[in-house]
Parts: C-alpha cells; structure tokens; sequence
C-alpha cells in the first residue's frame, strides 16, 4: 500500500522492533535485507497508528485477532474499513477471521474485506510479480482497496465470495503442512501432487457446505494460495511439516521457527471441528491433527491415506 502512495503506519508490538523499523526502514528480525518504503511509519502504540485510519489493515496471527481487537475497537473509527490478511479459523467458536472480526467490532459485511492469495512476504518485499484475492459483500469498497495497493509488481483481483476466500486461506496452511511432513520423510513430486489435489478437493467440500462459490477455490485465493504455500521452502507451514518429518518433535520444530506463527498448527483442529459440525470428510486434516495433536507418526501418514477405501474421484 505505501508502494502505492498510500499513507501507512505500521503497528509492531515491540516498541524496540518499531524504533528500528523507523530508524533502519528494515524489519531485520522477519524480512531482513528488504528496504522498506520511505512512507511507511512505525510505532508500538496503537492509538497513533489507528488515528484518522480510514483502512485498518489486519495482519496478525488468526488466533490473536480477537484479543487485539477487543483492546483496538475504541480506538478505529466507526466508518473504517477493516481488512483482515489472517489466514485460520478461530479455535473453540469455529469462526473465520471476517466472522471475529464483526463480532468484535460490530461492523456490518460491507466493511469488512479479506485477502488472499499466493503472498509469500519475502517475495514480495523483493518486488517479485504476483497477484492476490481481495473479497468484500461490498463490490465497490473491494474496488476501493484495489485501487489503493495496486502496484507495478501487485496485481489485485476483487470478488465478493469472503467464504471462499477465507477457507482457501486456511485451508492451504493445513495442507502445506502436510506437503512439508511429505518432503521431510522423503517422498517426491507425486505425493506432493497428490497432497495438493486432494488437499483443494477437501478444502472445496467444505466450502461448498458452507456456501462458498466452487469457482472460488479454481482461482489465486484457492489453488494459488495452495500451491505457492505447499512448494515453497519460504512457507512457514510447510516448512514445520518438514522438520515434524524429518523426526522432530512439536518443541523441537516451535523452537526452530524462531517466533514465527505456522498457522495451521492451531487451524487444523478447529477446520477439523468445522467440518465435523457440517458433515464433511477431510481426511488430510484429520492426519495433519493427529500428528500435531494426538502425537501420531508422520511416518504413518501414508498409510492413514492411501489405505483409505476406494472411491470414485468425483461424488455423483
């Protein structure tokens, strides 16, 4: 958005982090060697950042988004649009991130807009070329949003189908995590293919359940996301998935990611949840629990799938 020549202040929870941001214009502790816009300010105090915002942009772990928000609700100006780049849904309500975010703030589906697509930080601090998925009730305030972080590398498309998009979202990170135990055990590209086909084929099941539009989960937000999150070394989740594959435990692969949030650790149980409620069978998110919940080997997961029955691909 700064690159767009929009005004953007950055909040950081750190004081330390924000001063050095400020004073170094690099985040050297997540995306060190990227040069951060000139525009772009930084603060640890959140009634400085959220004051006269008129977009308040949502780019915390899924599952901190209520807390936050329930200390930032006084401080965001009742006519804002709220924009949510968290990818999970959240653990005990089952609700997705636009769902917390109404429910915190009390703002209606028009305002509330979420992104997604394959986003990965790293390339795009680069100025690498991608697009992305920005899907609001309201076509014209995604429109807006559009406009307004749409650069020479940053190509945004808008929809309205927030369902699907949020899903494919959290959905991949499950997924990802599945490809990445797949690599660390050893397996090549056919499992990887397989992982990520049927990973999307679960994922749209559910989607369908809960009134996503099919086509959704065909596009960035659905397959772009998925396939960008499960083949890069650059993923967080995936790369978890390869350390838990490579025989580490939970502590040892937590301690590794050096307090970087691999989302889909925490999304697995309550997407399993979800699709328990709705009577959907997503047996990649099953395993992915078991082995980050219940203490299941990776080592078994192959067999937990391909020893599943037979079926047709497609359900008549």
């Amino acid at each position: 958005m700064a690159d767009a020549g929009q005004r953007v202040v950055l909040w950081a929870r750190r004081g330390d982090l924000a001063e050095a941001i400020a004073g170094d214009r690099e985040n050297a502790d997540y995306l060190p060697g990227v040069r951060l816009p000139a525009t772009l300010t930084s603060t640890s105090d959140p009634r400085r950042a959220l004051e006269g915002a008129g977009t308040v942009v949502l780019g915390i772990p899924s599952q901190t988004v209520r807390h936050n928000l329930t200390s930032w609700r006084s401080l965001i100006d009742p006519g804002a649009t709220l924009v949510s780049l968290a990818k999970g849904v959240e653990l005990g309500t089952l609700k997705r991130m636009s769902e917390v975010i109404a429910d915190v703030t009390g703002a209606g589906a028009d305002r509330i807009a979420v992104v997604s697509g394959p986003n990965l930080a790293k390339e795009i601090g680069a100025e690498q070329p991608t697009a992305t998925v920005i899907a609001c009730a309201d076509h014209e305030r995604a429109v807006a949003l559009q406009r307004a972080c749409t650069t020479g590398y940053f190509r945004p498309y808008t929809i309205t189908d927030v369902v699907g998009c949020e899903l494919g979202g959290a959905c991949k990170n499950v997924i990802a995590l599945s490809c990445g135990m797949a690599d660390g055990l050893g397996f090549g590209a056919n499992t990887l293919a397989t992982l990520i086909t049927r990973g999307l084929a679960e994922t749209s099941r559910l989607g369908a359940a809960l009134g996503a539009d099919p086509l959704t989960f065909a596009g960035l937000a659905g397959l772009g996301d998925l396939v960008a999150t499960c083949s890069s070394p650059l993923s967080r989740n995936r790369t978890f998935g390869a350390r838990l594959g490579r025989g580490e435990t939970m502590a040892q692969a937590q301690a590794a990611a050096a307090g970087q949030v691999a989302e889909g650790v925490k999304s697995c149980s309550s997407i399993r949840e979800l699709a328990l409620r709705h009577g959907v069978e997503m047996p990649i998110t099953e395993v992915v629990h078991r082995v980050c919940h219940d203490g299941f080997d990776p080592r078994e997961m192959a067999g937990a799938l391909i020893g599943r029955k037979t079926k047709p691909e497609r359900e008549r």
